[in-house]
């Protein structure tokens, strides 16, 4: 039994059934794509807080670690605090806009 393959090199049937698999997914988690959205968003701004934690004024045990963060998250510090319901930086070393 010979498998007739693409230019690929993917075996054709291989192809199809990576094809039925991606139709697959997109049919089961198709509905759940806006509560999967909103549950990323929702952790992400826990990670925020906590990074941000220490400069707000709450207390932070992990401070010490989280500092290290901070160059990463700032990029997206003006988002996150105008998702939060805050119309100016709440930190006065960050002035964002």
């Amino acid at each position: 039994m010979t498998e007739t393959v693409t230019e690929t090199g993917v075996p054709g049937w291989r192809r199809r059934l990576a094809g039925v698999g991606r139709g697959l997914q997109d049919y089961y988690a198709g509905p759940y794509r806006s509560t999967f959205a909103r549950a990323r968003r929702d952790e992400e701004d826990l990670f925020m807080m906590m990074v941000f934690s220490d400069a707000l004024g709450v207390p932070n045990p992990a401070s010490y670690y989280t500092v290290e963060l901070l160059p990463v998250v700032y990029e997206r510090f003006h988002e996150w605090h105008r998702r939060m319901g805050m119309e100016r930086s709440p930190l006065d070393s960050l002035s964002c806009c």
